[in-house]
């Protein structure tokens, strides 16, 4: 029984992790082929994934959904998380993937549990462990052989690439911090569903939903189709429930495969170029993952990344 419970676990956390890496592909077709704007995808997404998610908390019948909204002091700390959180690591995620490729955006983002482990070591005032150097070592040597494959002469992908992919994984980093006193008070389906709504309406006074760039097809009807329910609503309920079977050092690593998936299939798929050098920095990023994985410390343990 314990054997089949831990096989669901696994197979959950893999689906989920394939299903993000996927997405971040999807929408990089989505860009290079039909023009969409990132902004457009990201209000959409949003506004729609945040809406079902909620109706599906309050279907539940577990708890009342407006009731996060009574107390101040869980109000202010929502807003903070949809509008830094939430709303800035999906847009930083996909224009660091506009202007380089879903691969490239993708294993930038997972600088984040190297940036986490550095300013939990900062916020406790101690020395990093030696675990710790060697993933921070890894990450940096892994961003560089990613942005210049190697050679100190001239960058792979431009800087505007760069820095949005570096504000992602910034922008994961607090993503995955801030709201965990929210999270273990109200749980992830409540949280992150008034995050993606708050987010989206938050972004839709900039751009509003209605302002639509680029072309519609029956391809890309289909790819927005998937990233909204399969990239984020399956997706995000698969890496959830695999917590309940399996550890989450354990459903860290499993979602390492999010980075190797996108890398894949923007490859097969898409054709990106991806060297010998953009492949090994990306083994060294995901081999932070699984080194960080394995430190024991209570703050550590409880800041499970959910990617964007």
């Amino acid at each position: 029984m314990v054997s089949s419970a831990r096989t669901k676990g696994i197979m959950m956390v893999l689906i989920g992790a394939v299903l993000w890496g996927v997405s971040g592909t999807v929408a990089q077709y989505l860009f290079q082929y039909s023009r969409f704007s990132p902004e457009w995808l990201v209000v959409v997404r949003l506004l729609v994934s945040g809406t079902i998610l909620l109706c599906l908390a309050s279907l539940k019948g577990n708890q009342r959904i407006w009731d996060i909204w009574k107390d101040k002091k869980d109000v202010s700390s929502l807003v903070l998380f949809s509008i830094f959180g939430m709303l800035a690591v999906q847009y930083t995620f996909f224009a660091a993937i506009e202007h380089s490729n879903a691969a490239t955006a993708t294993v930038l983002q997972y600088l984040a549990p190297a940036m986490i482990s550095c300013f939990i070591a900062l916020r406790a005032k101690r020395l990093p462990t030696i675990k710790e150097l060697i993933a921070v070592v890894l990450a940096l040597l892994g961003t560089f052989l990613l942005v210049t494959k190697g050679s100190m002469s001239s960058l792979s992908i431009s800087g505007i690439a760069l820095f949005w992919g570096l504000a992602s994984a910034v922008a994961l980093a607090y993503y995955t911090l801030q709201p965990l006193r929210l999270l273990a008070k109200w749980g992830s389906a409540l949280v992150i569903g008034w995050g993606m709504l708050i987010g989206g309406l938050s972004f839709s006074l900039i751009h509003p939903p209605w302002k639509f760039v680029g072309q519609w097809s029956l391809n890309a009807f289909l790819a927005v189709l998937f990233i909204i329910i399969f990239g984020t609503l399956i997706a995000f309920y698969c890496y959830l429930e695999s917590l309940k079977y399996i550890s989450a050092s354990e459903t860290s690593i499993l979602a390492s495969v999010e980075p190797l998936s996108a890398a894949f299939l923007s490859v097969v798929w898409l054709h990106v170029s991806f060297g010998h050098e953009e492949w090994l920095g990306t083994l060294c990023i995901i081999s932070t993952i699984i080194i960080l994985s394995f430190v024991k410390n209570k703050e550590g343990s409880k800041a499970n990344t959910l990617s964007a």
